[in-house]
């Protein structure tokens, strides 16, 4: 009873921690004061804020750290990573220290790997308390790391709004405290057991209640912006009891379930003469009856029924996919969800490359996008849209990890492998870019935006649970930091394809201090040609991958079914 209501604490810690460790989305904030006191060029101050995707490379290794220590101690290790990175930046910035560039690199590396470190962390707690709802669990806490910068911002605001170096100094203790904070409910981590049908539908309902809440957050913080410093503090403190309102869904469901134990059953009829059929014999006619439906059904009921099934999904595979790819969708095919992939197993697998590739041509641009939105939006003159045009990049993010969990909610009316949905989520890209590379006005430059926000928001949220579902979920922290490796990779190379492009049409060498201004259509019309062209072998991935795990989805959704009919 304890146990149901301590596990919504730990995904209210999750919440908190995702909240305040998005901490590289406002590098731009201080960014100018490090260059100044660097003194640096804008392409080296852009190697600085790369390194913060380049430690996404070794998040691997907070899985790995999870094989040997205890989950809290690699909390506070993220933790205390983040304060050296940032700290350290701090002194720098502050001129209490002096470092070469090669170090402050380093720090920059150290604090973005520790954002890794903290999601890893989320995702195996949400994983491992809420088995039966996990996708809903990791889209509501993934979901706010998008709107940290505004968390970030209206703190920064509230304190001293001239003081930008701030922003670093927040960045390296805030996420202390929170893992602080959080310790209490991780450290008292309850041992849960599988839930029954009726359980599971009141936890999703909860998810629901949860969401809307998370909704309502969403568009407090995106929409409404200070004027003042009095404005901020009433702003920060509302924000902060949003973060605290979902703090009674504990209590609730505790009450509810000692309501449950000790008052409703002493009013249970259980032998009353109303009871016509016995409560054995109710459960055995059930059982018979969904025996029965599920061998009409053709589930899985025996190990030959398994090979009749298997026979004919693959008769039916070669009947409707004759044509070139067929071996490239039958070879080494997923037979079932949920099979554990250690490392060595999960690259020799072709669907990782699938989904490796998938992400890499689809999220990952998206993120590069962003990362450029302040030179796009002044080459077509529109430089003083800059801030809405992030605004409406991150607000679209935050929802699009939200309708990550809308294809669990609407399962028992519709059921889509998670695989399919990836695929639709990643048409919006190509779109975007095609538009964005047709023309340049003001409409078609948020429309663009705003798509490409709604898809990589969607992508970042989903594929942990699609790598949990495909590869295991007791291997997740370790194989989902391997596939975000494609971040780093697609920040230099669609980065530099940007920088070439602009260059050449600036006039002026890639190695050339990037003072010279490209104005125009031409600056970035190539690199969206191109950027579209990527977008559209990401979608064709996806596809691929869909169509060569949608069996196992099946497979797994008639199991779940006939499961819920015992």
């Amino acid at each position: 009873m304890a146990g149901q209501s301590r596990k919504w604490m730990i995904l209210l810690a999750t919440v908190w921690i995702q909240a305040f460790t998005g901490t590289n989305f406002d590098f731009s904030a201080y960014s100018s004061e490090l260059k100044e006191v660097l003194g640096v060029s804008q392409v080296q101050l852009n190697y600085l804020a790369t390194a913060s995707d380049l430690g996404k490379a070794f998040g691997w290794s907070s899985g790995l750290a999870l094989m040997y220590l205890p989950l809290w101690v690699v909390m506070l290790i993220a933790a205390f990573m983040g304060l050296v990175g940032y700290g350290i930046q701090w002194l720098v910035i502050r001129e209490f220290i002096t470092l070469p560039y090669f170090v402050m690199f380093l720090l920059c590396l150290l604090a973005g790997c520790s954002i890794c470190w903290f999601n890893t962390v989320c995702f195996v707690l949400c994983i491992n308390n809420f088995p039966s709802n996990r996708p809903l669990a990791l889209a509501l806490t993934v979901s706010f790391n998008g709107v940290s910068a505004a968390f970030y911002n209206l703190a920064a605001t509230a304190m001293n709004p001239s003081s930008s170096e701030l922003y670093l100094l927040l960045n390296a203790f805030i996420p202390l405290f929170t893992s602080l904070v959080a310790l209490i409910p991780i450290l008292r981590q309850p041992t849960l057991d599988t839930l029954p049908p009726d359980a599971v539908k009141r936890d999703q309902f909860i998810f629901i209640i949860l969401i809307f809440l998370a909704v309502i957050t969403g568009i407090y913080l995106l929409l409404l912006h200070p004027v003042s410093t009095k404005a901020a503090r009433f702003l920060f403190s509302g924000a902060i009891f949003l973060l605290l309102l979902p703090l009674g869904i504990p209590g609730i469901v505790y009450a509810r379930n000692w309501f449950d134990q000790k008052i409703y059953s002493r009013f249970r009829m259980e032998g009353s003469s109303f009871i016509l059929i016995d409560h054995d014999d109710l459960e055995l006619h059930r059982g018979l009856l969904s025996r029965d439906n599920s061998l009409r059904n053709g589930s899985l009921c025996s190990v030959d029924g398994d090979e009749s099934v298997k026979g004919i999904s693959r008769q039916e595979s070669t009947e409707s996919n004759g044509w070139c790819c067929k071996t490239v969708i039958e070879k080494d095919q997923l037979i079932m969800l949920g099979e554990e992939h250690k490392a060595r197993m999960l690259v020799r697998r072709l669907d990782f490359w699938l989904y490796y590739l998938a992400y890499f041509c689809g999220g990952t641009i998206g993120l590069v996008y962003s990362n450029n939105l302040g030179q796009i939006a002044e080459s077509v003159g529109q430089y003083s849209k800059t801030e809405l045009l992030i605004t409406l990049y991150s607000s679209l993010s935050f929802f699009g990890r939200l309708l990550s969990a809308v294809p669990d909610l609407i399962r028992t009316r519709f059921y889509f492998a998670r695989t399919g949905w990836l695929a639709i989520a990643l048409l919006p890209t190509p779109i975007a870019f095609f538009l964005l590379a047709a023309t340049s006005s003001q409409m078609a430059l948020q429309a663009g935006t705003a798509l490409i926000g709604l898809s990589s928001g969607f992508i970042f949220a989903a594929a942990v649970s699609i790598t949990s579902e495909l590869f295991g979920p007791n291997s997740v922290g370790v194989n989902h930091n391997i596939l975000i490796t494609n971040i780093p990779l697609g920040s230099l190379l669609y980065g530099v394809l940007a920088a070439i492009v602009y260059d050449a049409n600036a006039g002026s060498g890639l190695g050339a201090v990037t003072d010279i201004v490209c104005m125009g259509r031409k600056c970035y019309f190539y690199t969206f040609v191109w950027w579209g062209g990527i977008s559209i072998l990401g979608l064709a991935f996806s596809v691929l991958l869909f169509l060569r795990t949608r069996q196992a989805y099946g497979r797994f959704e008639q199991n779940r079914l006939s499961t819920l009919l015992y």
